[in-house]
C-alpha cells in the first residue's frame, strides 16, 4: 500500500531511456525541465536535445554529460533552408540513438517545433509537457500551432504547467493533467537563515524589492519605471538575463539594479536580504497562461510577494491572501507600504508553510511517473490485443 505519493514505484524506468526535445537550454535558467529531468535521471538515462546553434563554423554536435543527463547541442551553418535544418536535426537524432544504443525510450516534448525532425521515431510513449502557450511568445513561428496539433495526436499523455493552460488545452487531448509550478522548499528555505550578503548586493540600501527570472516581453517595464520614479528611496534588484527585448528599453534610474544572471544555487543568498519579492509581469498574450515558478519559491524563502494579476498567481495565492495582487503603480505602492509597516509576519508565515506543505518537485515528479506508467501499460494492453486479432 502506498502511504505517500513519493513512495510510488519507478522501477520500470530503469529499462527505458528518456529523449527530451526542448526550446530551452539546459544551462540557461534552472526551471521546470531541469527540476523534472534531473529526477528522471536518477532512474534512467536522459537525453536533452536543444535547438541548434547557428554559426559560421564547422557543423558539429556537442554532448555534455551532467550526471545522467546528456545535453545534446547541434551546431549548424547559418542560412540553411528550413527543410534542410530539419534534415540535419533528424540526422543528429538518428546518430544519437545509434551511438548511445537507445532502444526503448520515451519521447518527451517541451516544444512542438521538434515534430518535423522527430516524427519518424517509434518511442514506447510520447509525453508533451506543455509549460507555456509558446505560440503567444515573441518571435514564435507561425508553424508552431500546426505542429502542436500534430503533437497532440501523437502524445499518449499531456502535462500542463498550470491551471490556466490546462483549461486551454484540456479539450485537445483525452489524457491531460495539470501540474502547476512546484518548489524545492529546502533550497529556498535557506533564505530564512542566510545572513551573509553577495558582494554585488550588499551595498544596496533598503528597502529592497527583488525579482529573479528572465527579463523579456513578459516583464512589465513601465510598472517598474513608474514605481521606481515615484519612490526613489526604494531599491529594485533585478536578477536574470535580458532576452528578446532591447536592454536600452529598460528603465535606468539609480534605484534600479540589474545584477545579471545568477546560478540556481545563489538565489537564496540574494533573496535572503530582500524586503519584498515581486512578480513584475505585464498582462499580455505571452503571460495569459503562465504559472510563475517564482511564486512558491519566494514564499518558501519567507518573503512577502507583490504580483501583477497573473491568473495562476491570483488563483490560488491571491485568493488565499498569501500574495498581494496589484493592477498599477498606485496599488503596488500601497501594498508595499502596508507590508513594510508590519512588525511581525509570524501568522502569515505559518499560513504560507501550511499551504506549501505538500508542494514539491518530488511530489510532482512522482505523480507524473504514475501517469506515465499507466499510459505505458495501456499501450502494452492495446498492442497485445491487436496481436491477438492478427
Amino acid at each position: 500500500m502506498i502511504k505517500n505519493i513519493e513512495d510510488v514505484s519507478c522501477a520500470f524506468l530503469h529499462d527505458i531511456d528518456l529523449v527530451c526535445f526542448s526550446h530551452l537550454r539546459w544551462n540557461f535558467v534552472f526551471q521546470r525541465p531541469q527540476h523534472l529531468l534531473t529526477r528522471f535521471s536518477k532512474h534512467q538515462r536522459v537525453f536533452f536535445i536543444e535547438e541548434p546553434i547557428f554559426h559560421d563554423g564547422e557543423e558539429k554536435v556537442e554532448i555534455e554529460q551532467v550526471n545522467n543527463v546528456h545535453v545534446v547541442v547541434p551546431y549548424l551553418k547559418h542560412g540553411l533552408p528550413e527543410d534542410e535544418v530539419h534534415n540535419r536535426q533528424r540526422t543528429v537524432v538518428n546518430n544519437l540513438i545509434s551511438k548511445m544504443h537507445i532502444n526503448k525510450f520515451i519521447s518527451w516534448y517541451y516544444t512542438p517545433m521538434a515534430i518535423p525532425f522527430s516524427n519518424h521515431l517509434a518511442p514506447e510513449l510520447v509525453v508533451y509537457d506543455c509549460m507555456d502557450e509558446l505560440s503567444a511568445f515573441k518571435f514564435a513561428p507561425p508553424s508552431l500551432a500546426i505542429n502542436e496539433k500534430d503533437l497532440f495526436k501523437r502524445a499518449d499523455v499531456v502535462f500542463t504547467g498550470g491551471m490556466s493552460i490546462y483549461e486551454s488545452k484540456k479539450d485537445h487531448h483525452h489524457n491531460v493533467h495539470p501540474f502547476p509550478s512546484s518548489i524545492d522548499k529546502v533550497h529556498f528555505g535557506q533564505a530564512r537563515k542566510i545572513r551573509k550578503e553577495p558582494e554585488d548586493q550588499k551595498n544596496i540600501p533598503h528597502p529592497r524589492f527583488g525579482f529573479f527570472g528572465v527579463v523579456d516581453e513578459r516583464f512589465d517595464i513601465e510598472l517598474l519605471r513608474e514605481v521606481a520614479t515615484k519612490k526613489p528611496d526604494w531599491q529594485f534588484v533585478i536578477l536574470g538575463p535580458v532576452v528578446k527585448i532591447d536592454p536600452a528599453d529598460l528603465p535606468r534610474q539609480g534605484n534600479i539594479h540589474y545584477l545579471g544572471s545568477k546560478k540556481y544555487e545563489e538565489l537564496p543568498h540574494y533573496i535572503a536580504s530582500w524586503d519584498i519579492a515581486t512578480i513584475l509581469f505585464a498582462i499580455n498574450d505571452s503571460t495569459k497562461y503562465i504559472s510563475p515558478t517564482k511564486t512558491p519559491e519566494y514564499l518558501a524563502a519567507g518573503k512577502p510577494v507583490i504580483s501583477t494579476p497573473i491568473r495562476d498567481v491570483v488563483r490560488p495565492y491571491g485568493d488565499n491572501n498569501l500574495v498581494h495582487i496589484v493592477n498599477n503603480a498606485e496599488e503596488f505602492i500601497a501594498a508595499a507600504e502596508k507590508e513594510l509597516a508590519k512588525k511581525s509576519r509570524t501568522s502569515w508565515l505559518k499560513k504560507v508553510d501550511e499551504f506549501l506543505l505538500y508542494n514539491s518537485w518530488d511530489r510532482t515528479w512522482s505523480k507524473m511517473v504514475r501517469h506515465i506508467e499507466e499510459a505505458l501499460n495501456n499501450n502494452l494492453k492495446s498492442t497485445v490485443k491487436e496481436q491477438a486479432y492478427v
